[in-house]
């Protein structure tokens, strides 16, 4: 940090398990992305490029690079496994993986229908490529999974393989574990933290509103994802009450708290 403060949270170290930052690039030119990494490096775990951007994003060889140049993961989202996967093409996607250099991969099943036991054996076979991540949630906002489904699921991905499971939101923050409105379904969220534990829960939280929710819940080292790039360093605030909303969250306990 660039100065001292007491009473700041401790934030997991880099390389970290715990307290991970996924960022969402939605479409970043090349000196967009530079500019991004100069100023927020510090602050990123993980780079998703969104959905199936990588499809049409020019100079993705160089991107991906040029993220894996400061140390960090880049994966395509999984919304791009699931357009392989309905073509037949599964052994192509990772055929492109590892032509990109990639090394985590998703496994979701938000835009279309996978058995889950399918689902649970396309992750046990790309473990043997890298970090897995899987998405538990649909992104149809009629679809609505009872607690206790969500908790089945996310169990089992985790048992065949999943480094994290991902709490879907979309990028809008609008399906999954929040209602159209955004606001966030705390009963289910509560009942998920009963069973599956929060260190291996990433939970999408695109809005403002939404991160603040899993900090004063969970705490500064929160795994959040679907951060907008230019709300990163605003978030990274927020987790250590340097931003109003969290202000007085962890003022008058000792440091480290």
């Amino acid at each position: 940090m660039n100065f001292n403060l007491s009473q700041i949270p401790h934030r997991m170290p880099k390389p970290r398990k715990h307290g991970i930052t996924m960022v969402m690039d939605k479409g970043l030119g090349l000196e967009e992305a530079k500019n991004f990494l100069s100023a927020a490096h510090p602050h990123i775990d993980v780079l998703k490029l969104g959905f199936g951007t990588s499809f049409v994003t020019p100079n993705l060889h160089e991107k991906v690079e040029l993220y894996k140049s400061y140390g960090l993961p880049v994966y395509f989202g999984g919304t791009l496994f699931e357009a392989f996967l309905i073509r037949n093409q599964f052994e192509d996607y990772i055929a492109v993986c590892k032509d990109f250099g990639i090394d985590w991969m998703e496994v979701s099943d938000g835009s279309i229908t996978i058995p889950h036991a399918e689902k649970c054996g396309y992750i046990e076979k790309l473990t043997k490529y890298g970090t897995v991540l899987s998405e538990v949630g649909s992104k149809d906002a009629a679809h609505i999974i009872p607690p206790y489904k969500w908790i089945e699921l996310m169990s089992a991905e985790l048992e065949a393989g999943s480094s994290y499971v991902i709490a879907e939101a979309r990028e809008a923050g609008n399906v999954g574990i929040y209602r159209g409105s955004g606001e966030v379904r705390e009963g289910l969220v509560q009942e998920i933290l009963t069973k599956i534990p929060e260190e291996k829960i990433i939970w999408e939280a695109p809005q403002k509103a939404q991160a603040l929710y899993f900090i004063e819940l969970i705490g500064c080292n929160v795994n959040l994802g679907n951060i907008a790039p230019h709300e990163l360093i605003a978030l990274e605030a927020m987790r250590i009450g340097l931003r109003g909303d969290t202000f007085h969250l962890f003022l008058d306990k000792k440091e480290g708290q």
